[in-house]
């Protein structure tokens, strides 16, 4: 897997990001932060599902208990777009260990 691959899922899991509206974290120029390189973007991303899962189900949660506000569709919604979003990250690491295991078996 080449660099620009790699780039572009990573451009792919940004959009993911935005489009479940949960934002990337910005430096002050409303840029992306580029502190880290890949690893810290990795960790952000895997922060980013981990915190639409948990506020997904703590909807569904609240649905479950009757709490005034939470609506079904709102909790269907939310729910379906933390399943994209851990779908996208397990496609992502299933990438990385193909690239992993062809860096490996190439000969020196």
């Amino acid at each position: 897997m080449s660099i620009s691959a790699i780039e572009s899922v990573l451009q792919q899991m940004r959009v993911t990001a935005l489009n479940t509206g949960i934002a990337p974290s910005t430096g002050a120029a409303g840029a992306p932060a580029e502190a880290g390189g890949f690893a810290a973007e990795l960790k952000r991303s895997l922060a980013n599902i981990s915190g639409a899962q948990q506020n997904a189900y703590a909807q569904a949660e609240s649905f479950e208990l009757g709490k005034p506000g939470v609506a079904l569709n709102d909790v269907m919604v939310d729910l379906q777009k933390a399943n994209v979003a851990f779908q996208t990250g397990l496609q992502v690491r299933n990438r990385l260990v193909t690239a992993y295991q062809e860096v490996m078996n190439l000969q020196a």
